[in-house]
């Protein structure tokens, strides 16, 4: 079989599910992720032959996209910051969005350099370990901690392979421990400089809105929260960072663009200041900020 014809096939199946154009990008993304195949081969050399090897596991893969199984658990990565991770069914697929929460974090953090150098990040709902891994490599000398419920969150984030990156810089790599969010603060981890979050915030009644691909495939753990209590993990954000972070420091977390003003109060009457919404490159409500006041009020 030829790159063409295996391309034509492999859109011909996604595409009973996915929309054609969309098909064809998971296609050649596949190919080139998994078996080095670069996306322009097909008009370069379109004749140019695959083994059936690659051909049959190809086909295979695209069955299961076509099945609604998303292609990054199928391949076991995921792009995200420029960087690939390893994804399992454990954890959520990382979104473009949460890597501007990391951005957004950078930034920030670099215009308090002066007085924060070496920060002290608590990444609070880890999952995958994205945010942490980001933000550790994206700010040499910053000391990251992740914390999830999840023992298969947790074997994900903690078994990311960045040891060459490390080896060549001065980053330092995350620690990961197993903790309850809604549980009572760890007052023994210290205080942090910056708090960041990604918490489940979909409630119940968004499901039906949701694609059968995340539906049916996605940790719902890491989704979903109760129609009658959608803060419950801000709440619980705001009770960890009264007593672990340090005064001048900052949180952002992200949120469901249905609620922004309400997660905005919750932060706002436990007592800290600066809080604002953050908006994505959709122009959507996406992140909460807040800070912790220098001088007690």
């Amino acid at each position: 079989m030829n790159i063409r014809e295996l391309i034509k096939k492999g859109v011909e199946t996604i595409s009973v599910t996915f929309p054609e154009r969309e098909a064809r990008e998971m296609v050649l993304l596949y190919l080139e992720d998994v078996h080095g195949i670069k996306r322009l081969i097909h008009i370069l050399e379109p004749s140019a032959e695959v083994s059936d090897d690659i051909a049959e596991a190809a086909l295979a893969a695209f069955a299961r996209m076509a099945s609604g199984e998303p292609m990054q658990y199928i391949i076991g990565m995921a792009h995200f910051y420029g960087r690939e991770f390893n994804v399992s069914p454990s954890v959520l697929i990382p979104r473009p969005e949460t890597e501007l929460l990391c951005r957004e974090v950078i930034n920030h953090h670099g215009r308090m350099r002066s007085v924060c150098r070496n920060p002290k990040i608590l990444d609070m709902c880890t999952g995958s370990g994205c945010i942490a891994w980001t933000l550790a490599l994206e700010i040499p000398g910053a000391e990251v901690t992740g914390i999830d419920i999840s023992d298969g969150a947790l074997t994900i984030a903690s078994g990311q392979d960045f040891s060459e990156e490390l080896a060549r810089t001065s980053a330092l790599k995350p620690h990961f421990l197993k903790a309850d969010v809604l549980g009572k603060p760890i007052a023994d981890l210290g205080l942090y400089d910056i708090i960041v979050s990604n918490p489940p915030y979909v409630m119940d009644k968004e499901k039906a809105l949701m694609r059968t691909n995340v539906l049916d495939h996605e940790p719902h753990l890491a989704l979903f929260v109760s129609d009658d209590d959608p803060l419950i993990f801000y709440r619980a954000v705001a009770q960890w960072a009264l007593l672990m972070l340090r005064p001048g420091g900052f949180g952002l977390v992200e949120i469901n663009e249905a609620l922004a003003p309400e997660t905005e109060e919750v932060f706002r009457s436990s007592g800290f200041t600066d809080v604002r919404t953050i908006r994505d490159l959709n122009d959507r409500d996406r992140f909460v900020m807040f800070s912790k006041c220098n001088v007690p009020q």
